[in-house]
């Protein structure tokens, strides 16, 4: 199943209305509480010689990050608005950025033998995709890793949509970042926790290495405390 001209819209409207503001979108995490951990996790099963692919990279952030620690790293996306984020502000820096619908086959293996068995970084991704696309999604981390290459998958959990829900009902309501996420319908944790480890394993890759984390996020509660959300992580291998 390809992802649905909606879905396509709310995201290509999300990135075309976000400034180019380093923070603006609430996953715009620094990649010390991001990338920089999760890449130290991928690099105990994984080869830094290989190239580093960054699905659904956003603005860029972690895909620069990436790029310090990888031979070479590539950021893709589904909006064109967020690919052009991300190529505004390497500004010459190494790193490529390409647009990509992670449901195009063709494409994904288009990509795969101009790369060649790579390795893969997603962050948050399968979760918040519509529920008849996250196979393929899964099957697109498969096919770019293949025999040789490594994945670091990392999903949100059930219990983040709590602690969405109760930072939505902040006194004032959610914090302009969380309310933009809810005004362009993208919907967080939308995947229940025995989906994620199910559709990795059918797409024929194993788990080398799991655990629990929080994703931060650039948006804080009417407290002041940051908004960190419940995440499951996953090193992954082609069987």
């Amino acid at each position: 199943m390809n992802v649905s001209d909606n879905y396509r819209n709310s995201w290509e409207s999300y990135w075309r209305d976000t400034s180019d503001a380093r923070g603006e979108a609430i996953w715009d995490a620094d990649p010390s509480l991001s990338a920089e951990p999760h890449s130290a996790l991928l690099l105990r099963h994984a080869d830094s010689a290989r190239t580093i692919v960054d699905l659904g990279c956003g603005n860029g952030t972690q895909t620069r990050y990436l790029a310090t620690r990888f031979a070479r790293a590539v950021g893709v996306d589904l909006s064109h608005a967020a690919i052009e984020h991300a190529r505004r502000a390497a500004d010459g820096e190494s790193v490529e950025f390409q647009q990509l619908d992670l449901t195009d086959t063709d494409a994904v293996r288009a990509l795969h033998d101009r790369l060649g068995d790579s390795n893969v970084y997603m962050r948050a991704v399968i979760h918040q995709s519509e529920p008849g696309a996250r196979a393929a999604v899964a099957a697109a981390v498969a096919e770019l890793i293949g025999s040789e290459g490594r994945a670091f998958v990392v999903e949100l959990t059930s219990e983040s949509r709590e602690v969405l829900k109760s930072a939505a009902s902040d006194p004032g309501g959610p914090g302009p970042k969380l309310r933009r996420v809810f005004d362009y319908g993208l919907k967080p944790a939308d995947a229940d926790d025995e989906e994620i480890p199910l559709l990795l394993a059918k797409s024929g890759m194993e788990i080398l290495a799991t655990g629990e984390t929080a994703l931060p996020q650039t948006e804080h509660r009417a407290d002041g405390t940051r908004i960190d959300l419940p995440a499951r992580w996953f090193v992954l291998a082609v069987k």
